[in-house]
């Protein structure tokens, strides 16, 4: 006749739901990881990393699922070792990541983290408010380029931004969808080449234009 030890099993299931809880922030940050980099580019001021985690966006969807399923599983896991103690009248306090707070914050978080690109923009300056005063009209030209790296309206912002921040910038209209950065400029006070070496400066490639 086996004897199972009740305290052994309810620390199998702290285990258990404190490594779903962690894959879960885990998968939940990595789903979101192609537009952390625009953010943290923009508020330290430099450049060169923005599309360095891109390539992450095509398993954004798994990696969702990934994070539902983790945490979904940590507070299952939760409520068994609920019943579990109660049934066994196990007297032994909680620790602070097997509380019913940290499981609530951890999925709050969660959802923070991956609706991240839907809000990364609003990290960035108004670029949309730039006052221009065009000497002569015939200078003006208007130039498609298209970008290779862009996943969100983040990293659009960021694009927008650092090209309004050259002389001569009229306006800047970047769509990640359709991986374009279209720009107006007085080509008197601005070349291709700055603009195309400004956005190159951001991590995201001009791989074309027109």
């Amino acid at each position: 006749m086996s004897f199972q030890d009740p305290n052994a099993e309810s620390k199998r299931k702290e285990n258990s739901g404190k490594g779903a809880a962690a894959s879960g922030i885990f998968a939940a940050l990595a789903a979101s990881s192609c537009c952390i980099p625009p953010v943290i580019a923009a508020v330290a001021g430099v450049g060169g990393i923005a599309g360095s985690l891109s390539w992450l966006e095509a398993f954004r969807p798994y990696l969702i699922g990934i994070a539902v399923i983790a945490i979904g599983y940590a507070w299952y896991n939760y409520y068994q070792r609920q019943k579990s103690d109660a049934c066994c009248a196990l007297d032994a306090r909680s620790k602070w990541y097997q509380t019913k707070g940290f499981l609530v914050g951890v999925s709050l978080f969660a959802v923070v983290s991956i609706a991240f690109p839907y809000y990364s923009y609003i990290f960035f300056s108004s670029y949309d408010k730039k006052e221009i005063v065009v000497v002569n009209a015939s200078n003006i030209q208007s130039v498609s380029f298209k970008v290779k790296g862009m996943t969100c309206r983040g990293c659009e912002a960021h694009v927008k931004t650092d090209v309004n921040k050259l002389p001569g910038i009229v306006s800047v209209d970047a769509n990640h969808e359709e991986a374009t950065a279209k720009v107006e400029f007085d080509q008197s006070k601005v070349s291709l080449k700055q603009i195309e070496d400004a956005i190159n400066a951001t991590g995201y490639k001009v791989v074309g234009r027109k």
